[in-house]
């Protein structure tokens, strides 16, 4: 046997051993996880999501020039696919091609053009990486916390793999050996620079280089199946079982609290990294440490410790560490009764404190920005209310002033404590009645509006929906309210992890709904809309329901309500986030806007998809925040740089929360925060926009 047959199935064999070996520990360690319901249903949009987000490379697209670069990486390998046939080919024949195929002049090309490509972005991925340097940037950076050594290893193995496949290539164009004519531009190329080498020398060239290519191959796999670079294999299965359409709205899981079917073996929520599922344990896997969520997160970005970047690597490296008890317990409910005994007996210690410091658990705004971002599609969010159910649920460790949130939610029906009594106090500055539900909705209604806490009890929230019920009035819709029927949703009590508080509100206003029989639900809070819209119908409750922006943009493209005077403003509009990034309904409130004569809009840097949080959402409108900077002062800030008149949005708790901020910093007689309604209410009464 030759002895470039002899060292190329050997180097192949003993690193496909090692490489296999490693796989099959890691499907083991993912297989053992909790089952995770749907993750395999509808597979036409799990197709489409491989074609669209691996093979089209979507959301890396998005940054343009890193998402190029990938973009040319990955489909390099992937053509490169048939170079490396083609060099195990050689191994056995000098003149090995393609049966069919292997002599067409376009192969040859495109061969080249992806070798040359990779090159390419190598060079760009190292000029990013050292222009975005941990040591240079500290938090700055995206790739603060990275294993960047392993990612300029990384580098090295694919700069390896390309540069000897062209040189055994080149060398082949000295021996008559390459199948290829000149459309292999980079092999004939290099090739020309080593024929007044003479051809003995080019053959053993061609033969040392082309057993250098099998190695580095063999060496790269091995190196991937022991780094974060196995993403490279894993994310692909991440996509596919990813939530569809988009991991965002509702929250993954609804546990069964059912108290019949509650014992003292069950656990709410992930304690230990052996209860999450096993979907959860390929976004661990699947994580690329390219610190995009950590980018656009607003709590790392205002100087929180949380980054989901480093929670989910965190949560990785504890899942690997403890891989022996994983395999050992296998899977379902009985794992996690082991599980929760073992921690309870001191064994296994909980991920928070341990693993996850409460402070970065504390800080997620549940905003999403992080799952919006991942190229990967991890589901942070989901990973991060899991543990906290478990802190509310099993252990009672949790920020105190969230305590008085949920007794409040509990005893009075409301965040506040305010009680059901005051609901239906906002009404009273009205010319017009609202009907208040007593029975059965009558039928000439065609709305229920769901007013929600924040509308009805809080001051600002008052102006908000007294502006959206006197629009809806103007332009003929007939709506109706429960009023004191009307309870929290339960949203603020999922986010912060009381899931059984949750259900037991979400239970009782599903009776309320359906018991008056409601159709469809106008809702001006995002959280309200996501909440029994997008979660209600796992508890039963499937309802129509839109939001005040939708219907404020049917009303006005239809003609039925018609926005007056010109304002003469410059307006930006903030993008809640549960109505924006978590129900995409992004277009909507920018066309009312442009409705109303002489407004201007301007946008700030981050809006849409990129939207950057007001700081309320997973309950924080309720917790301190007195770690770095305030997340409401830094959209602010933002929002103010644009040097717009008016900061318009379409949720209570931004306008509270943008309003305060603007307040703060002593703007608030320069600029308004308004709502929707109250933009279009303003254009109709004056030309000039009242103070907020």
């Amino acid at each position: 046997m030759p002895v470039r047959i002899a060292l190329g199935l050997a180097v192949t064999a003993v690193c496909l051993v090692i490489a296999g070996l490693r796989f099959y520990r890691v499907s083991r360690i993912v297989t053992a996880g909790p089952a995770a319901p749907g993750r395999t249903a509808n597979w036409p949009s799990r197709a489409e999501a491989e074609v669209v987000e691996v093979a089209g490379q979507k959301k890396l697209l998005k940054w343009t020039v890193p998402g190029l670069a990938h973009f040319f990486t990955m489909w390099g390998f992937t053509i490169l696919l048939l170079t490396i046939v083609e060099a195990y080919g050689d191994l056995f024949s000098k003149t090995f091609a393609w049966p069919g195929f292997g002599h067409a002049a376009a192969v040859g090309f495109i061969e080249d053009f992806f070798a040359v490509a990779v090159l390419v972005a190598l060079v760009t991925f190292a000029v990013i990486r050292i222009i975005n340097s941990p040591a240079r940037r500290h938090r700055g950076s995206r790739f603060y916390g990275s294993h960047t050594g392993a990612a300029w290893i990384t580098l090295a193995f694919i700069a390896g793999v390309i540069i000897t496949l062209l040189l055994y290539r080149a060398a082949q164009t000295n021996t008559g050996d390459f199948p290829y004519g000149w459309w292999a531009f980079a092999s004939h190329g290099i090739g020309k620079a080593l024929h007044p080498l003479g051809v003995g020398v080019n053959s053993d060239l061609e033969t040392v280089f082309l057993i250098l290519n099998v190695a580095v191959i063999m060496a790269f796999l091995v190196f991937v199946s022991y780094s974060k670079h196995m993403h490279i294999f894993v994310a692909p299965f991440n996509v596919a079982f990813s939530r569809r359409p988009r991991a965002l709205g509702a929250l993954d899981r609804t546990p069964d609290m059912d108290m019949e079917n509650i014992s003292e073996d069950t656990v709410f929520g992930v304690g230990l990294v052996d209860q999450f599922t096993w979907k959860q344990r390929i976004d661990f896997i699947s994580c690329t440490e390219c610190g995009r969520c950590q980018s656009v997160c607003p709590a790392w970005t205002t100087g929180k410790p949380l980054s989901p970047k480093l929670v989910i690597m965190g949560l990785r490296d504890n899942m690997f560490a403890n891989a022996n008890r994983l395999l050992a317990e296998g899977r379902g409910d009985a794992s996690e009764a082991q599980a929760e005994s073992a921690a309870e007996a001191g064994e296994v210690p909980t991920l928070v404190p341990n693993v996850i410091d409460p402070d970065v658990l504390w800080s997620c705004t549940t905003c999403g920005a992080c799952v919006e971002q991942c190229p990967v599609d991890i589901e942070h969010v989901d990973a991060i209310v899991d543990m906290r159910r478990y802190e509310v649920l099993m252990e009672s460790r949790f920020p105190t002033e969230g305590g008085l949130m949920l007794r409040n939610i509990e005893n009075q029906g409301d965040p506040w404590g305010l009680g059901a009594a005051k609901r239906t106090e906002w009404t009273e500055v009205l010319d017009f009645e609202i009907p208040v539900v007593d029975g059965t909705i009558p039928d000439d209604v065609e709305y229920l509006y769901w007013v929600g806490c924040a509308g009805a009890l809080d001051e600002r929230g008052r102006k908000q929906v007294q502006a959206t019920a006197r629009m809806l009035h103007r332009a003929g819709v007939s709506f109706a309210i429960l009023g004191p029927k009307e309870s929290c949703t339960g949203d603020p009590a999922r986010r912060f992890g009381n899931e059984y508080l949750y259900q037991e509100q979400a239970k009782a206003n599903i009776a309320t709904l359906q018991e008056v029989g409601t159709k469809k639900i106008v809702a001006t809070c995002p959280h309200c809309f996501n909440t029994i819209k997008n979660e209600y119908p796992a508890l039963g409750g499937s309802f129509e329901v839109i939001h005040h922006a939708e219907l404020l943009d049917h009303l006005v493209s239809t003609g039925r309500l018609v926005p007056g005077n010109a304002t003469h403003k410059t307006v930006t509009y903030h993008d809640p986030c549960y109505l924006g990034r978590h129900n995409r309904v992004f277009d909507q409130p920018r066309s009312v806007l442009d409705a109303i004569p002489g407004v201007s809009q301007v946008e700030m840097r981050r809006c849409k998809e990129r939207g950057f949080c007001c700081g309320a959402g997973g309950a924080r409108m309720w917790l301190e925040e007195d770690i770095g900077k305030r997340v409401n002062v830094e959209r602010t800030d933002e929002a103010l740089g644009t040097g717009a008149d008016v900061v318009a949005t379409a949720c209570p708790y931004c306008m509270i929360m943008l309003d305060d901020a603007v307040r703060a910093k002593g703007r608030e007689d320069e600029v308004s925060v308004l709502d929707l309604s109250q933009m279009v209410e303003n254009s109709l009464l004056s030309s000039t926009v009242p103070e907020s």
